[in-house]
């Protein structure tokens, strides 16, 4: 069982910030997704957290040229299953466990698991998972615990996810182990809800100029 870094990079790799998305209609999926594109931010997270979740990454993935998208708050072997014949093209678990492990490797589409403590970055260390996802990143120590784990386990690298603000970003990315950040502001429940297209690729294209 090894992780796909490769396919994980080309994710991790294609702008500072994952947006995290809580999509309540499907409808407003493409057109949130092509503002955020347009703003420098291909890589998308919907999290699986509404009934319409899957429905609106089958219309991101058919539809929005340039789109990363992949699903979040993925918990289990079913959901793992429906999200890729949904057209993920990653998928992100808040934890880790030994079945969605084994899920993992039943698929060519990788997985981001998530971390909170140092056993279990070396549980994944050792099932051959080195991109991690650092959740709840601000509750469980951020970056006094990003640094704290650097020098004894150099080979994780991590997106950071929970919390993090536009103006937190940049502290996160100065870190050797921080390959990217995920975050909700760029295009939250109410602005989605609005329908403030303009005003989510003006976020994106802001969080798309941090380093």
């Amino acid at each position: 069982m090894t992780q796909d870094t490769a396919k994980l990079d080309i994710v991790m790799q294609a702008a500072p910030v994952i947006p995290v998305l809580v999509v309540e209609d499907p409808a407003r999926a493409v057109p949130m997704a092509q503002a955020l594109v347009r703003g420098g931010l291909p890589a998308i997270e919907i999290t699986l957290r509404t009934p319409n979740a899957l429905e609106a990454i089958r219309a991101v993935a058919d539809e929005v040229e340039g789109a990363i998208v992949g699903a979040g708050t993925v918990l289990d072997a079913a959901q793992y299953e429906a999200a890729v014949a949904a057209g993920s093209r990653f998928i992100v678990s808040p934890g880790a466990t030994d079945r969605l492990l084994s899920a993992a490797a039943d698929h060519d589409v990788p997985l981001l698991p998530g971390a909170a403590t140092a056993s279990e970055v070396m549980h994944l260390l050792e099932a051959g998972y080195t991109r991690l996802k650092l959740f709840p990143a601000e509750a469980v120590g951020g970056l006094a615990l990003l640094k704290s784990l650097g020098a004894p386990l150099p080979a994780a690298k991590f997106c950071p996810t929970g919390g993090i603000t536009l103006q937190s970003a940049p502290d996160y990315l100065a870190l050797s182990n921080v390959a990217c950040v995920g975050g909700s502001w760029i295009a939250d429940a109410r602005s989605i809800a609005d329908e403030d297209w303009d005003g989510i690729e003006r976020r994106a294209r802001e969080a798309a100029g941090l380093t």
